[in-house]
């Protein structure tokens, strides 16, 4: 896929090649023009001097310059406008504040650098009227099996089901992990229709704690973006959902969703 960056520079060049096209046949034209004769033909429809060839043609090349000079102060004005975004992320990293720092376990999204990623998508979905879903996940009795089969086989556990995250979701999907056994995934474009639809593609997990298969239960609640919602709205919203379905899994296993 070509950037941005990349569309810049090659416009850039044609730019140049353009100028010196241009310089070419403006060179021609003031050589012809020192040939007199070849204005004196009288059965043209038109009567234009030498001198006149000349001017009209320096004309030309100025309002040409102009223009040249006026593309090049666009192209840096986009390029300006394409860094300023890595000038923000990097003084926020020397604040302590790092939108690209990932979870140790997962490889997924912090909460951190969640907000910093939803912020966008919630400002597209605003300024595009495009749909946008919250899935939020819990890990039922999450604890339990720390405590049965230890840290190590826990965080396994943990790197499996965020790699199932990862297929079942699209390349502009987002996946994050907000606390011990609370996940979310964030979907662009996405009604609640689809996010269903997202979610099925989980399918199974097994695994294999000191040769014994366990069975892990998910919880899962939607929410989408409502017109004035912020990140912490939503993502606030999308945990209250959640809350809601576990409380009703205990008397609805359509709550539930079962790795097995």
């Amino acid at each position: 896929m070509v950037s941005d960056q990349d569309r810049i520079v090659r416009s850039e060049w044609w730019l140049w090649f353009s100028a010196a096209g241009v310089t070419s046949l403006a060179g021609a034209a003031f050589l012809l023009s020192a040939f007199p004769s070849l204005f004196q033909r009288p059965e043209h429809f038109y009567e234009i001097r030498s001198d006149q060839a000349r001017w009209a043609t320096l004309c030309l090349v100025l309002l040409f310059n102009g223009w040249l000079v006026y593309r090049q102060w666009l192209f840096r004005r986009l390029q300006r406008q394409l860094a300023e975004p890595d000038v923000e992320l990097q003084v926020k990293a020397e604040d302590g504040y790092d939108p690209s720092r990932m979870d140790d376990v997962t490889g997924l999204y912090t909460r951190a650098s969640l907000d910093h990623r939803l912020g966008k998508e919630v400002a597209r979905a605003k300024r595009r009227a495009l749909p946008l879903t919250l899935v939020a996940l819990h890990l039922d009795e999450f604890g339990r099996i720390v405590q049965q089969f230890g840290q190590a086989a826990s965080d396994a556990l943990l790197k499996e089901f965020a790699d199932l995250l990862r297929k079942a979701s699209r390349g502009c999907d987002l996946a994050a992990r907000l606390g011990a056994d609370d996940f979310l995934l964030v979907l662009p474009e996405c009604s609640l229709q689809d996010a269903k639809i997202v979610t099925d593609r989980l399918g199974n997990l097994e695994l294999q704690c000191a040769g014994q298969a366990v069975a892990l239960e998910c919880t899962i609640g939607w929410v989408d973006y409502k017109s004035g919602d912020v990140p912490s709205d939503l993502i606030k919203r999308a945990q209250d959902v959640l809350q809601l379905y576990k409380k009703a899994s205990q008397d609805s296993s359509s709550a539930t969703l079962t790795l097995r």
